[in-house]
């Protein structure tokens, strides 16, 4: 089942105050907001051409991702014609709609939204993560100096590289936490790799990720990628992202081979990600009399499937993928569209994409995976790109320092297809300079150059 719903004359919810809605209403019943200046959501499109014209298949005998309809097909779309539109084609929010009313007073968050982590201040906030890299380089410099210890022998700092750690994981000369298995992760599988990374801020990392190869039934390769990211503001944030990683990376790996389109089985592995994280709160009685007032687990997700001559998308939350196309002088492209407070206010015009994104609650969430979800409604898109490229696939703590299509472009090192794992590194490092606030998780998925037949850049 796609996740495509039917356009209605007005949106789900309400924009101010997430009351859900009836199709034709044009005032909200609980709190009287005026929807005519509203735009209803897009649906997803199950497939944009991003090819030449005439493109004839990849090769690959899929099923349809959805029932056959007598509408005409999209005209094919080159990349060359989306710099900085959305998984529906639609350009990205960035001035407020024809028409729609100036920027107001502001709105402020509803049912339905929630602060997907506390606030912190910007200043005079204390390190609480030493920088990894510094870290390693005093690691490496200490073995190649023969300083490297026997496997009984006890650990040292990583930060002061004097003090003992003790059992608890705590140097007993300068008390700094030792760095966890978690707090720094890598993985390369193939031509996809991803890094996640605690950041210089937070005590632990609440990101995590799943990539993988596979082939379809007819021997075409296949790599998928995803990254999931924990809501600070819940209970168990780590969990929940670990948990949803892992469920939909085993989804994709076991329906790829069997057949399913990739667009549907991105769909799937959403949906099984939301019954993982769904099920972390369901826990005894016992356990949630010490802590009664907690949200349930959750977290955000964004995945993408890439195989001969198509690129797919899904997410649900503001963790994000965009389009890096070999050629730098094509534009760039971002794939997906945040499910945010400052994503809605750009969308019904109240604000421009500057104004929403400076504003202290852009990073309230209108959508997650978890047991408290208003709604589980995945996002999938489609695409054909006519010319080799990389998908980026990460969390808001990368695209926070390079938010535009442009500036994640810019980034993103020029022998990605051929080092993938090191561009991945050289991203998350990209963040730690920018100031490291938030854990930061990146893939990459190299997009090959199309069968032949299927375009030329």
């Amino acid at each position: 089942m796609m996740s495509q719903m039917p356009q209605q004359a007005a949106p789900a919810k309400c924009p101010s105050c997430a009351e859900p809605l009836e199709s034709g209403d044009l005032f909200c019943g609980a709190c009287g907001y005026d929807l005519s200046a509203v735009p209803a959501a897009p649906p997803d499109h199950p497939t944009l051409t991003m090819g030449a014209s005439g493109v004839g298949p990849s090769g690959v005998n899929w099923p349809p991702p959805e029932p056959e309809s007598s509408s005409t097909p999209a005209a094919p779309h080159l990349p060359t014609d989306l710099p900085g539109t959305d998984s529906g084609g639609t350009p990205l929010p960035g001035s407020p709609l024809p028409g729609s009313p100036l920027p107001g007073s502001p709105v402020s968050p509803a049912p339905g939204v929630r602060f997907d982590r506390p606030p912190e201040p910007d200043e005079d906030y204390p390190l609480q993560a030493p920088d990894p890299r510094v870290a390693a380089s005093a690691a490496e410099n200490a073995e190649s100096a023969g300083a490297a210890e026997s496997a009984g022998a006890a650990k040292v700092c990583v930060a002061c590289r004097a003090g003992r750690v003790d059992d608890d994981g705590y140097c007993e000369n300068c008390g700094h936490a030792q760095p966890r298995e978690r707090d720094h992760m890598e993985q390369e599988s193939g031509p996809v790799a991803a890094v996640s990374d605690r950041g210089l801020r937070h005590h632990r990392n609440e990101d995590a990720f799943a990539v993988g190869r596979t082939a379809l039934p007819d021997g075409t390769p296949a790599v998928l990628a995803v990254v999931c990211d924990g809501v600070s503001s819940a209970t168990r944030p780590d969990e929940a992202s670990m948990a949803a990683s892992r469920a939909a990376g085993e989804s994709l790996l076991t329906a790829l081979p069997q057949g399913t389109h990739p667009q549907a089985a991105l769909h799937e592995a959403i949906v099984a990600a939301s019954h993982a994280v769904n099920a972390l709160a369901d826990e005894p009685t016992s356990a949630r009399e010490h802590t009664p007032h907690q949200n349930a687990p959750a977290c955000t997700i964004v995945g993408s499937v890439v195989t001969s001559g198509l690129l797919v998308v899904g997410w649900v939350g503001d963790s994000r993928a965009y389009w890096v196309p070999a050629d730098r002088s094509a534009p760039p492209a971002r794939l997906t569209e945040d499910d945010s407070w400052a994503a809605q206010m750009v969308a019904a015009g109240l604000m421009s994409e500057a104004q929403a994104y400076a504003d202290e609650r852009a990073h309230a969430i209108t959508g997650w995976l978890g047991a408290d979800a208003y709604e589980l409604e995945p996002h999938t898109a489609s695409f054909k790109p006519d010319r080799p490229g990389v998908v980026v696939v990460c969390t808001d703590g990368l695209w926070n320092y390079a938010e535009t299509a442009e500036e994640m472009s810019e980034i993103v090192p020029a022998d990605v297809a051929l080092r993938p794992l090191h561009a991945a590194r050289v991203l998350v490092g990209h963040a730690l300079d920018g100031g490291g606030h938030d854990n930061v998780t990146v893939a990459l998925l190299p997009f090959p150059a199309p069968p032949q037949g299927a375009g030329s850049a």
